[in-house]
């Protein structure tokens, strides 16, 4: 008897709804082979919600995310927007809105590196190689929450960055929980030299690292983490952090693999979780079949995590793999011999049917002739 699944499909703006669709296409062929149903549900957000409606984020978009067992999303953004800094209305506003009424308070990300792209990132291979670091960043408060403030003649702004207790326990438990299930260290970075939010999160960390005696726990300034992360990304495992840290030090450490088109991130809350590649909208690629979907692939492979469907999230990342390993890949990772967007995510979900067995001729793909016999 096959499992039920509801998931809400929110594609998003640019590139999103070309990401997305492999997203559920591999869903759906992972569906046949388990024995899942996975029922897709649409909903309208960021740009393509405001033209549409006038609200990033219309009201049924919200209940429909309520009412899901996940949330899969594309992404979010639009050059209109971004260059006209008198609009009162914007996308991001809409996925602001949506984390905090999800109440998705802990944005989890992934920074892997894969052999066959190492050469792609900045860094020299023997700094990068290896790196397997689990990102935490609080994500419903913060400065990108708190009281704001401009004067009406424009010259003078303020925001204000706020934290309470209960913000910071639960984000840092399920950090604990996941050094325990790595290599058991937590790294927490803040700037408690200068902040008192960030003294507040040091002290509760402190108390609640009592509770995991076998999780080694250190602590790093923003400042020097930003530094280590370009000089030594292997010393990293379990990184915990706030809002505005962790935006800025998950960016920086998404360019370690050789492509940003490559990483995935989970928002998880009490009761809901939101999954979407951390890449942006990407406007310029917007139609023309060029879009990276591994990032929005590996982020349903988390939404199969939390769904606990270990052995299916397990398949699918291995598929990634092969078509990493295989070469298979868009223009950003290998710019003289590439594939589509629905052309990776068809070999994907080729290889989640028939493993070994694929129509794919591998011999004829490792040579960038990927014929069908």
């Amino acid at each position: 008897m096959s499992k039920n699944y509801k998931i809400a499909v929110l594609p998003g703006d640019g590139i999103g709804p070309e990401v997305t669709n492999e997203s559920v296409k591999v869903l759906k062929v992972i569906g046949e082979a388990y024995q899942y149903n996975f029922q897709f549900d649409y909903g309208v957000m960021g740009a393509e919600a405001i033209y549409q409606t006038g609200n990033p984020l219309p009201d049924e978009t919200l209940e429909l995310c309520k009412n899901s067992d996940a949330v899969l999303f594309g992404a979010i953004g639009d050059p209109a927007f971004d260059n006209n800094p008198d609009a009162k209305v914007r996308p991001e506003q809409g996925l602001l809105k949506l984390r905090k009424g999800l109440g998705l308070f802990a944005n989890i990300r992934p920074i892997k590196t894969y052999a066959s792209l190492i050469k792609k990132s900045p860094l020299k291979r023997e700094i990068v190689e290896g790196t397997d670091i689990q990102i935490y960043r609080e994500l419903i408060s913060g400065i990108y929450f708190g009281e704001k403030f401009t004067e009406e003649n424009g010259d003078y702004a303020y925001d204000v960055c706020k934290y309470s207790k209960e913000e910071i326990t639960g984000i840092a438990h399920l950090a604990f929980q996941d050094a325990q299930k790595r290599k058991k260290k937590l790294t927490l970075i803040d700037k408690a030299n200068v902040l008192d939010t960030s003294r507040l999160w040091r002290k509760i960390v402190k108390e609640i690292a009592l509770e995991y005696p076998d999780v080694k726990v250190d602590f790093m300034f923003v400042d020097n983490a930003a530094m280590q992360m370009i000089l030594n990304p292997k010393q990293f495992d379990v990184i915990l952090t706030e809002n505005m840290f962790g935006d800025i030090i998950s960016d920086e450490a998404s360019v370690i693999g050789g492509s940003i088109g490559l990483l995935p991130s989970a928002s998880i809350g009490n009761d809901n979780a939101l999954f979407e590649p951390i890449h942006g909208s990407y406007p310029q690629a917007k139609g023309k079949g060029i879009a990276n979907p591994i990032a929005s692939i590996l982020s349903a492979a988390m939404m199969l995590d939390h769904l606990e469907l270990t052995q299916a999230a397990n398949k699918l990342r291995e598929s990634v793999e092969n078509a990493i390993e295989s070469r298979y890949v868009t223009i950003d990772l290998n710019p003289d011999i590439n594939y589509s967007t629905s052309e990776v995510g068809d070999f994907i979900a080729d290889y989640i049917r028939f493993s070994e067995r694929s129509y794919y001729n591998h011999e004829n793909v490792q040579l960038g002739k990927s014929t069908i016999v």
